[in-house]
């Protein structure tokens, strides 16, 4: 679903980046990224999208490589920023509208799927509001909503559950199962491990732009330990045991 070989991405002037990161997401894998702030996460994502070029390695999404069919492989996943820049000008439904007339859904499977989910973040009396009047949780509904309107298998998300209040981390925990039930792949940053290792079958941990650990949860976690206490432990010493 989501290859990741030997990618390298360096800043000029900078030495933040990443360096020889290599991960491999499957059908069915809910992909959980961590790292402390500035460790390469949202670098890492963003060379997945295509928003920023790289270095050296490859990025194969469903087995077409970004670089050379960047179109088609967009067509592929749906991207969630950590602050989703939507366009303030318009309402919450003409937004959703926008973004099913970019992947050409039809009208009657778009306004199923947007009363679906607008009820279940609880949104729908909203969706007549301008978006610059949304609170950032209100517009991290939205963005999630028009994410799974054309009904990607690949999601890539940095930090989903930021501004997310209880009952809506809750949804769309359960929307990150249902597409993984249904040969999709889930791969997210977060700062929330609790969540995280609940959450997913598989964890990669980065820091100063280099894959300290990446594997099944259970392999990562070992008995007896948690996943903070072995990102903390990565953090401090520079590798898991």
């Amino acid at each position: 679903m989501l290859v990741i070989n030997h990618l390298t991405k360096q800043y000029k002037g900078s030495n933040k980046g990443v360096k020889d990161v290599n991960i491999h997401v499957k059908k069915g894998d809910i992909f959980a990224f961590i790292g402390h702030n500035g460790a390469g996460k949202t670098t890492t994502l963003k060379c997945i999208t295509g928003i920023h070029g790289f270095d050296e390695g490859e990025i194969i999404i469903n087995g077409m490589n970004i670089k050379e069919n960047e179109l088609a492989c967009k067509r592929q996943f749906a991207y969630i920023p950590d602050n989703p820049d939507l366009y303030e000008y318009l309402t919450g439904i003409q937004y959703l509208n926008f973004i099913a007339d970019v992947f050409e859904v039809p009208v009657a499977e778009r306004e199923e799927i947007i009363a679906h989910y607008a009820g279940e973040f609880e949104i729908t009396e909203s969706l007549g509001d301008l978006i610059s009047s949304y609170s950032h949780g209100m517009k991290q509904k939205l963005a999630i909503i028009s994410a799974v309107i054309h009904k990607p298998k690949l999601w890539i998300l940095d930090e989903p559950f930021v501004g997310l209040d209880p009952k809506a981390a809750v949804v769309l925990k359960g929307i990150m199962r249902e597409i993984c039930d249904q040969d999709g792949a889930i791969f997210f940053s977060t700062h929330v491990l609790d969540v995280a290792e609940k959450l997913c079958n598989k964890v990669a941990i980065i820091k100063d732009g280099h894959l300290i650990a990446s594997g099944k949860m259970e392999d990562v976690v070992t008995k007896g330990q948690s996943l903070e206490s072995i990102f903390m432990e990565v953090v401090n010493n520079g590798k898991a045991d």
